[in-house]
C-alpha cells in the first residue's frame, strides 16, 4: 500500500499493511485528543510497547514506521499537530470537545480533564448489541454540528450532549434498537412525534424527544426541530 503525506510536495511511502495497521492502531490508542498532545519521542515509547516487535526487529524501524504513519493519519484527518507548541507535538482529531464542566469549575488542568476522552465514551456507548445504531448517532451528530460554529459535542458516559451556551439538544441510546434525539424546547407547542419528557416539570433542560430507530426517521422534521432547539439557546 501507499501511503499519503501531509507534507506539502512530499509522497508518501510504500509499506506492507502487516506492518502499517499495528502501527495505526498504537498510535490512535496513544494519543491523547486534548491540547497536550503528545511529542513525537513519547509516541514512539508508547508505540513501540503496544506493537509486536517480531514485525519490527531492526533498530530504528518502530520510530520510521510511527513517522510515515504519523504523516498517513495526519493527510488524512484523523490526528493533527497541537498549535503554537514547539517542539511538535500531535494529538487526535475530534468532533468533540472539552466537556463545559470542566470550564466552568476551572479544572481543565486536574486529573480527570486531562483524562476526559470522548472518544473511548463513545465507543463503549456504542459496543455490542448498541453497534448497530453507531451510524444513526453519527449522523444526527453530523446535523447537529452542522447548525452552528459554535455547537459542541461533549460526551458522557450514557448520551452526548450538544450545547451552545447551554444543553440544546442531546443523543441517547435509549435501547439496543432505538436512539432518542433530546431536544430542549420549553413549553413549545408540538407535533405529536415528539413526545414530552416531562422536562420542563422537573426542571430539566431536555423538554422532548424523537426516537430514532432507522435511517429513515432523520428526516427534514428531525432536522426542523434540532435548528429550533438550537435557536432557542440564547439566552
Amino acid at each position: 500500500m501507499k501511503t499519503d503525506n501531509v507534507n506539502k510536495g512530499s509522497r508518501g511511502f510504500a509499506v506492507t499493511e502487516e506492518k502499517y495497521e499495528p502501527i495505526r492502531k498504537a498510535i490512535l490508542a496513544s494519543l491523547p485528543w486534548n491540547d497536550k498532545g503528545m511529542a513525537f519521542k513519547e509516541l514512539v515509547a508508547a508505540v513501540a510497547a503496544r506493537v509486536p516487535q517480531e514485525l519490527y526487529p531492526k533498530t530504528g524501524s518502530v520510530s520510521w514506521y510511527t513517522k510515515v504513519v504519523q504523516l498517513d493519519l495526519e493527510a488524512k484527518g484523523m490526528i493533527e499537530r497541537v498549535p503554537g507548541v514547539t517542539p511538535q507535538r500531535v494529538r487526535k482529531q475530534s468532533l468533540y470537545s472539552m466537556h463545559p464542566g470542566f470550564e466552568r469549575m476551572g479544572s481543565l488542568a486536574s486529573k480527570e480533564a486531562q483524562e476526559y476522552d470522548p472518544e473511548a465514551l463513545v465507543e463503549a456507548m456504542f459496543t455490542g448489541s448498541r453497534a448497530a445504531l453507531r451510524p444513526l448517532y453519527e449522523e444526527l451528530l453530523k446535523i447537529g454540528i452542522a447548525i452552528g460554529k459554535d455547537v459542541k459535542a461533549c460526551p458522557c458516559k450514557t448520551i452526548v450532549p450538544l450545547y451552545r451556551r447551554h444543553v440544546f439538544a442531546q443523543i441517547k441510546p435509549a435501547t439496543n434498537k432505538r436512539l432518542d434525539l433530546g431536544l430542549a424546547l420549553k413549553n413549545t407547542k408540538t407535533p405529536e412525534r415528539l413526545i414530552d419528557t416531562g422536562g420542563l416539570v422537573k426542571g430539566d433542560r431536555i423538554t422532548h424527544r424523537i426516537p430514532i430507530e432507522k435511517a429513515t426517521d432523520i428526516d427534514a422534521e428531525v432536522r426542523h426541530w434540532l435548528k429550533i432547539a438550537y435557536k432557542m439557546d440564547v439566552t
